[in-house]
């Protein structure tokens, strides 16, 4: 059986695009961007196994991983033995979620008003939940290849929720080959955690100023900007204080991609190194792209560990966004797509 998740779609051609929603997660399907030159790109990760036989047993957002969507909570608990010091492993352990990157994630949402120049949607959360409503709006720029977003968080309470952006891109196969580039930002972090204990990247609760510097998992110093790498491996890492961009470029395919956003309130970016390091099904040691994730968050870890003190709160980064039910959040952000000359 061939999931139906992401069958429930919307698409919107534009001079510069084409770009395609999905009802499940609200993630971004199929998006084809077109160059001054004519050349069409595709820059966004679609998983491998999304049209297969039995990709409807999967769990959650797995079932339909693809683009970019919002996550709202953002993150889920992690349990470990052992934690560095100032981490609470007590909050991760007690902490109960039940929907991996909050409910918006693998929900079914409702495509609202529709124009030739914009595609909008909502969702509603459960009753017993602080998020009353999520609403989406994705705007093509009709004089460049790119999207201008934005995301409405409705608060049926005040409270504190982590947040973030989950956009995926994909790599070429080439090791290598393609090239991170960060905006300015404070210090880089490796996860306080080993992610995935067969196929570690980084060292865990290290720190960094360069992403072309980062103390790996044997000791020495690897370029975290070039990618893939040519081992497997599965891993994060955060930059803190980042000034609200982040680009990839991929010279063979002459293109870079751009994701711009409101730092004020998502204060750093997470990056997913998904580099064929996962062995289990569906991922099957062949799923290859790189996350990255605009965020309010302490490493996509569980909302109760966003709200306690962390080594990144205590640097001044805040890890969960302020909610009023009075007053609507709302995120706007960009990707944008340009040609390499």
């Amino acid at each position: 059986m061939v999931a139906k998740v992401h069958t429930d779609t919307r698409t919107l051609t534009w001079d510069h695009g084409v770009v395609t929603l999905s009802a499940f997660g609200a993630m971004i399907g199929p998006c084809t961007f077109t160059l001054p030159s004519g050349r069409s790109v595709h820059p966004f990760h679609t998983a491998p196994w999304l049209n297969e036989p039995g990709s409807s047993d999967l769990d959650g957002l797995l079932a339909g991983l693809q683009g970019e969507w919002p996550c709202v909570p953002f993150g889920y608990p992690i349990a470990a033995p052992v934690w560095p010091e100032g981490w609470d492993r007590k909050v991760e352990d007690a902490a109960q979620v039940t929907d991996v990157h909050g409910y918006g994630s693998a929900a079914k949402w409702r495509f609202e008003s529709a124009t030739d120049k914009m595609l909008s949607m909502s969702v509603d959360y459960p009753e017993d939940h602080t998020i009353c409503r999520l609403e989406r709006i994705v705007r093509p720029d009709p004089n460049a290849p790119a999207l201008d977003l934005e995301l409405i968080i409705h608060a049926r309470k005040a409270c504190c929720e982590p947040v973030g952006l989950h956009g995926c891109f994909a790599l070429p196969h080439l090791a290598k080959s393609a090239t991170l580039e960060p905006g300015e930002f404070v210090i880089g972090r490796t996860h306080p955690l080993v992610i995935e204990p067969a196929a570690p990247i980084f060292k865990p609760e290290t720190t960094f100023i360069s992403l072309s510097e980062v103390i790996a998992h044997t000791g020495e110093i690897i370029d975290a900007s070039r990618l893939p790498f040519v081992k497997n491996g599965e891993d994060l890492l955060q930059l803190d204080g980042i000034n609200g961009h982040f680009s990839m470029t991929v010279p063979k395919s002459g293109y870079r991609v751009t994701f711009d956003w409101d730092q004020h309130i998502l204060p750093s970016v997470l990056l997913w190194f998904s580099n064929r390091g996962r062995a289990e099904r569906p991922w099957n040691n062949r799923h290859l792209c790189i996350g990255i994730e605009p965020i309010c968050s302490p490493f996509g870890l569980s909302p109760d560990m966003a709200r306690s003190v962390t080594p990144i709160s205590l640097g001044g980064t805040a890890t969960c966004v302020t909610l009023c039910p009075s007053f609507p959040k709302t995120i706007r952000y960009r990707i944008e797509v340009k040609e390499l000359s």
